[in-house]
């Protein structure tokens, strides 16, 4: 298994070992154990599947209040994503800060963003399933978002023309957001 260091340290891009040949591949994605050893310590206890039928898809920015709050685990089943994590610790030297990277069914590649993170990703390709590892419950009210759009932000995306929830749409800017990371 390989770490790979972000701009925001605590988001981690992870490798595991690929092996392929003439029938196609298989990886180790998940390994407790493994995981332990590179300080990868978080007790997942669901997984959490999406299908996006559409490239442009975006889901996010969502975060829970720190008693319900989520490390999150994502990697692409089929297709891709624009996966993004968002610095939401008012203390922190990278407050407002975000990291986005390329997931895919190709790459195999994993994000693992913890607590204190808002998570959020565009799909690249139709018919896109991301599956994600949690280690807290869903807490409906906890839920909480920013928009995605925020300029404050300035977020990358790969298109503007995104598909979005009700929900989405009405996230407020970081600056407004209901948020109790210190």
């Amino acid at each position: 298994m390989k770490l790979i260091k972000t701009k925001l340290s605590e988001v981690l891009l992870i490798e595991t070992p690929v092996y392929g040949d003439h029938r196609g591949f298989f990886t180790e994605s998940y390994n407790k154990s493994t995981f332990n050893e590179f300080g990868i310590e978080n007790n997942f206890i669901q997984d959490n599947h999406s299908f996006s039928a559409e490239a442009g898809t975006l889901r996010g920015l969502h975060y829970q209040l720190n008693e319900a709050a989520q490390t999150k685990l994502v990697r692409v089943l089929a297709g891709a994503i624009y996966d993004v994590a968002v610095d939401i610790r008012k203390n922190s030297s990278t407050y407002g800060h975000w990291v986005g990277v390329v997931l895919s069914e190709s790459n195999k590649r994993q994000l693992l963003i913890p607590k204190g993170f808002a998570h959020g990703f565009c799909t690249i390709t139709p018919n896109t399933q991301v599956l994600y590892k949690v280690d807290n419950y869903y807490s409906k009210e906890n839920d909480r978002g920013i928009l995605w759009s925020d300029p404050t932000l300035n977020i990358d995306w790969p298109t503007n023309k995104v598909i979005l929830s009700d929900k989405d749409q009405q996230h407020p800017l970081l600056n407004e957001a209901d948020n109790d990371f210190n």
